[in-house]
């Protein structure tokens, strides 16, 4: 199970990192363009970024489908969950599990629905072609207008993503079951920043506290140092109460 965690994560970060630079380079791409550089204006009017929206439409729906079921599996989702969060004992356990399993029914009818649709949009014909079969009068299926890709790989996103995520209920839904806790994201916590220690708590005061009877024993060194160079103001509070040294 780690293992497909540890896929799920790199999967999305992946598509997450290469968008985000393509779209970088791209715009990039653009502005410099227009930029009047002798030689380096026409180097970058050589190159073609045409495919590059299309392509990060493409990663982003992929990162969105494995993102959801990335959700499901940490607690991400939002939820409204006032009226449940009132009620009490096994009435709030039940519809809990009714609604887990709402959400593993509907991802996982999304995910047949899904998969019926790539094989029909050109899957049948790439995997006949795979096996060398005869592929008779199977369609062939669309392709993508600028990468030129079958469109059977961008809608693989569907069954793939919507399957997981309705595995991803389930596990939900049987650890639930089986420890009574759902799993919660900390929407506060940054990753890879440790909590930092809680600060020591001050001593209390007391009320009858006098600052003018603070022992020495208890005054900063440099405190000390003032009152042996002014003895002169040490008795400063008898003068005040009319008292001679």
């Amino acid at each position: 199970m780690k293992i497909l965690d540890h896929l799920e994560e790199w999967l999305i970060t992946f598509l997450m990192g290469a968008a985000t630079t393509i779209i970088f380079v791209s715009v990039a791409h653009r502005y410099l363009s227009g930029v009047e550089i002798p030689g380096l204006q026409d180097w970058l009017l050589s190159l073609n970024f045409g495919w590059a929206q299309e392509l990060c439409i493409i990663m982003f729906v992929w990162m969105a489908k494995f993102g959801a079921a990335y959700g499901v599996r940490t607690g991400i989702h939002v939820g409204v969950d006032v009226l449940i969060n009132r009620m009490q004992g096994r009435t709030r356990a039940k519809f809990i599990v009714f609604g887990l399993l709402a959400g593993a029914l509907f991802t996982g009818i999304i995910g047949t629905l899904g998969a019926n649709f790539v094989w029909e949009n050109g899957f049948h014909y790439a995997f006949y072609n795979w096996l060398g079969w005869d592929t008779g009068d199977v369609p062939e299926g669309p392709t993508t207008p600028d990468l030129e890709w079958p469109t059977w790989i961008v809608y693989s996103a569907i069954p793939l993503g919507s399957t997981l995520m309705c595995f991803r209920f389930l596990q939900v839904t049987f650890s639930f079951i089986r420890t009574g806790e759902l799993p919660h994201h900390d929407h506060g916590h940054v990753d890879g920043i440790e909590e930092e220690a809680p600060l020591p708590v001050a001593a209390s005061v007391p009320v009858d506290f006098d600052p003018l009877e603070i022992e020495e024993t208890d005054l900063h060194p440099h405190d000390l140092t003032y009152k042996k160079r002014h003895p002169e103001n040490k008795d400063d509070k008898d003068d005040k109460g009319g008292q001679q040294p």
